[in-house]
């Protein structure tokens, strides 16, 4: 397992949307966006509803994922800075609310949590990283 730097804490702190690639069962990649947030040195997100949805099908069935995010400002010079990930995902059952609730702060203002109370107990979904990649603080070399 990777460590999370703490430059790359600060930029999910930010509340960028999440771009999620799992591999499809004809080894084919497939892209979803979701909300995220650190638990320890783990991503976790989490999803409530259409529990049989073809990002945790392929998850459940090929763990292996990549993770990217960029920043939503920049003031220097050539690209944003932004974040690749790559590592395993493990999905357990029920929590989802909990999870986020706690990245609402980050993706809807201080205090926040989500505006959906009324949801199943869902799944929560966390990333063990494996490799960081990427333009900012983090990258490889400096």
């Amino acid at each position: 397992m990777a460590p999370i730097p703490d430059s790359i804490r600060e930029l999910l702190a930010t509340g960028p949307l999440v771009t999620l690639a799992t591999i499809d069962e004809d080894g084919s990649p497939y892209l979803t966006i979701t909300l995220a947030d650190l638990d320890g040195d783990e991503i976790v997100f989490a999803t409530f509803f259409e529990l049989d949805q073809r990002k945790l099908r392929n998850m459940r069935r090929d763990p292996r994922v990549a993770i990217s995010f960029a920043a939503k400002e920049h003031t220097g010079e050539g690209l944003h800075p932004y974040v690749s990930i790559k590592g395993r995902a493990r999905i357990t059952e029920g929590g989802a609310l909990e999870v986020m609730d706690g990245l609402a702060p980050n993706y809807f203002g201080p205090g926040a949590v989500y505006p959906m109370r009324e949801v199943p107990p869902g799944v929560v979904i966390h990333v063990t990283v494996d490799e960081i990649r990427g333009m900012g603080p983090w990258r490889e070399g400096g």
